[in-house]
């Protein structure tokens, strides 16, 4: 049985647990980030006092075992076309049915239990903290921004995230950490879904103890307003700096269309390259995108079959 550990939030996070998902016996733990403070997440958040619960859901979804009703409602967003500003508009129904269960129970972690037993989810899904927390960033000229959804929004260059206040780390989190094989960061947004996780000490120090291959998958494309210009050192030198160890870069091979990357580029997005020959983590390049609907994406069969590849090497 492998045991893998795969630590993020959002969609990035969601297509690589739908990608490795059906890797024979493997054992999953998705440790998923709570900050996110945008959305129908950030106003179900406000109002009711729970952990953000968006990226906990999307998550639930990827691991689902069978294509379901219930699977599809998880995912059904309202829309009010009348514009009359009914309640639920822009509310996502799987989020309305975590904040239900969580008043219910009385309890965030059993809500997700729950979920996950009616998805028959293959897998289990931790959140990285149940507190209510709020991610700040301090820019490189000193100016702090509060709050996840906020941060890409500020026109500077990130030089680390934090929360400002003590943060405990789901112990069943810190656990799987300890007793993983492999451990794959991303992918995703490495200062807003990947790094909320690893600056709780807790989760930091289970990251530096741990006898697991810790595996970075990095992003193909930079995110305006958040790794503007980056090459993938400074994206390994962003999760070092905050005390995630590195032992390998899953890096894309692909040859990237042209005429794609100049839509990115009219966007404030360019592709991430490799700056060095020589690095003191692995650097594993294989082809793992597919540029299907003219987008740039990670394609989950091929990072399965990269993940495998590690794996065996284990």
């Amino acid at each position: 049985m492998a045991r893998i550990v795969v630590i993020g939030g959002g969609h990035g996070q969601s297509a690589i647990c739908r990608g490795i998902k059906n890797i024979p016996d493997a054992e999953i733990t998705a440790i998923v980030t709570v900050a996110d403070d945008g959305g129908s997440t950030g106003r179900l958040r406000r109002q009711f006092h729970i952990p953000a619960m968006g990226d906990i859901r999307n998550v639930m979804i990827s691991l689902a075992e069978d294509e379901t009703v219930m699977k599809e409602l998880m995912d059904f967003r309202f829309e009010d076309p009348d514009g009359d500003g009914m309640d639920v508009h822009g509310h996502n129904l799987g989020n309305l049915i975590l904040t239900a269960l969580t008043q219910q129970r009385g309890s965030f972690l059993e809500a997700i239990q729950t979920i996950g037993q009616v998805l028959n989810v293959k897998g289990t899904i931790v959140p990285a903290t149940t507190q209510v927390i709020t991610l700040f960033a301090r820019m490189e000229d000193g100016v702090i921004v509060k709050g996840e959804a906020s941060i890409p929004n500020v026109n500077n260059h990130i030089r680390e995230v934090f929360y400002d206040e003590e943060v405990k780390a789901d112990p069943e989190a810190v656990q799987a950490i300890l007793d993983a094989e492999l451990i794959i960061y991303g992918v995703g947004s490495v200062y807003t879904s990947i790094l909320p996780n690893v600056i709780i000490p807790e989760i930091r120090d289970a990251l530096k103890a741990t006898t697991a291959r810790r595996v970075y998958i990095c992003n193909a494309m930079t995110q305006p307003g958040e790794t503007d210009g980056y090459s993938v050192e400074d994206h390994v030198d962003a999760l070092l700096h905050h005390g995630a160890p590195v032992d390998a870069v899953l890096v894309p091979s692909d040859t990237l269309p042209y005429e794609i990357v100049s839509r990115y580029f009219d966007e404030g997005s360019t592709p991430v390259m490799l700056k060095y020959q020589k690095h003191e983590y692995e650097v594993i390049q294989k082809s793992l995108l597919n540029f299907d609907r003219k987008l740039i994406r990670h394609d989950i069969k091929k990072v399965a079959e990269a993940i495998e590849s590690i794996l065996k090497e284990l």
